[in-house]
């Protein structure tokens, strides 16, 4: 996409003034580069940045849903401080949050980061609305209820969400011993990739188990790291790409999707290929949210 001039905006996901006013866009997106606790391969910190940059090279036309989704508004945030004291940085941008919702109609997309910053977005989304769930997209539960010392550890990224609301995990096949208890219970459902490999049932069940109004939170490592290889904990036998849009897809279409992250993207020196993917998996989730009218199956 082409670069907007904008007085505090660097990258963008918009291509026109006319659509650089949050009030007046249908999505916003908020970069939030912060990393503390990542605990094998770093640098998500420069997730959202490369995300951003790499926005700049999709095409406008879908060529899925065949719609310039860019002309709904698509309005980017200046990057969130995130040179804060781990408590007043979780406190404060969940403080963003809240303005962000009470300020805009826009669907809210928050680019990260380690996935510890999901623990800040969710509850201004359960504040707003009655019935929120979440559809977690991983390779892990990040059930642990603290881990290495905090509570806001990426590792502990849904354990304080699931005490709050239901939490709907997919793709998941990484779970410590610790955690391994709090999988499919209480509010926690847990479908476990290898156990799941028919994404018609699998899309079946998750629908079932969802409420009326979804938040999203993906983290890259749920891809396969053949699609998303630049993230720090990759794990073998994830999502394919067509598989994965297959499942997003019907839950955009019968869900309300209210709000959505990408976590952990940790880019690579002289590979492109998991920030491109990220961008364009975020500008299709757009796509499939700016019309409920059913789009092509793949293979079908």
């Amino acid at each position: 996409m082409k670069k907007f001039p904008g007085k505090t905006h660097k990258t963008q996901f918009i291509t026109d003034k006319c659509f650089s006013q949050p009030e007046k866009a249908k999505f916003t997106v908020l970069p939030i580069p912060y990393e503390k606790t990542t605990s094998y391969g770093k640098g998500t910190k420069k997730g959202p940045d490369a995300i951003l940059k790499a926005s700049l090279q999709l095409e406008l036309w879908d060529e899925e849903t065949k719609k310039e989704t860019w002309k709904n508004g698509v309005y980017t945030y200046k990057a969130f401080n995130c040179k804060k004291p781990e408590k007043l940085f979780f406190k404060t941008l969940e403080t963003e949050v809240s303005h962000i919702l009470n300020s805009t109609n826009s669907v809210p997309f928050f680019l990260g980061g380690e996935h510890s910053i999901t623990q800040a977005l969710i509850p201004p989304f359960l504040k707003k609305h009655k019935n929120l769930s979440v559809l977690h997209f991983d390779a892990h539960a990040d059930l642990r209820p603290d881990y290495e010392g905090t509570a806001h550890n990426h590792a502990c990224a849904m354990s304080p969400i699931s005490k709050l609301c239901k939490v709907v995990q997919v793709g998941i096949r990484n779970i410590a011993p610790e955690e391994e208890k709090y999988t499919n219970s209480g509010n926690v459902k847990t479908y476990l990739m290898h156990e799941n490999l028919d994404m018609d049932k699998l899309t079946t069940k998750v629908l079932k188990n969802l409420t009326s109004k979804v938040y999203i939170t993906i983290d890259a490592d749920g891809f396969d790291p053949s699609v998303m290889p630049a993230t720090g904990t990759p794990q073998p036998g994830g999502f394919m790409w067509y598989d994965a849009l297959r499942l997003l897809k019907k839950i955009c279409k019968k869900k309300e999707i209210v709000g959505v992250d990408i976590m952990e993207v940790s880019p690579i020196k002289n590979s492109h290929i998991t920030e491109f993917a990220a961008a364009k998996l975020i500008y299709r989730l757009m796509s499939y949210l700016s019309s409920k009218k059913e789009t092509p199956t793949y293979g079908k």
